[in-house]
């Protein structure tokens, strides 16, 4: 009887979500101030010294270098992001998924890289959603809470 109680307690408890998700940060770490810098013509040490190791480079095939980003948050949005570099004879020629997307909103920028401040900001952000829809439900419903005033 304890087993089944656990087990549906569990359940229950799974369906509130309030375990925290950890953000899902995979392959390369891809700013647009790194790909402002990036020009025609640099080695390919320059190249890696500024991006980084590549995610996709071929043994057989040296001139094409790909720099793949993804990164979903805890709550769900996801970012992701493709860069590929051309090389003729050692200097870059080509470079494609350089220029940031045009209507990328702040939001979706900070999701390539997020800090501590833009995190926490974005959770108060969903927070005070969170509560304003509560409100408005409340509201709807035709049911006004009034304080407790019996304690001074």
């Amino acid at each position: 009887m304890r087993v089944i109680l656990l087990v549906l307690g569990a359940l229950a408890l799974s369906a509130c979500q309030i375990v925290y998700k950890l953000p899902t940060r995979q392959g390369n770490v891809i700013e647009q101030k790194q790909l402002d810098q990036l020009q025609t013509g640099m080695t390919r040490e320059q190249v890696r010294f500024l991006m980084g190791t590549p995610v996709a480079a071929s043994p057989f095939e040296d001139r094409r270098w790909d720099y793949v980003g993804y990164y979903k948050s805890p709550r769900g949005k996801v970012s992701s992001r493709v860069v590929s570099v051309y090389f003729e004879s050692e200097k870059v020629a080509r470079l494609e998924g350089v220029k940031a997307l045009e209507g990328e909103k702040a939001a979706d920028k900070a999701l390539e890289n997020p800090d501590v401040k833009t995190v926490l900001r974005e959770d108060k952000k969903a927070q005070a959603e969170d509560t304003r829809v509560e409100s408005e439900q409340g509201k709807e419903s035709g049911v006004i809470l009034t304080p407790d005033r019996s304690t001074p």
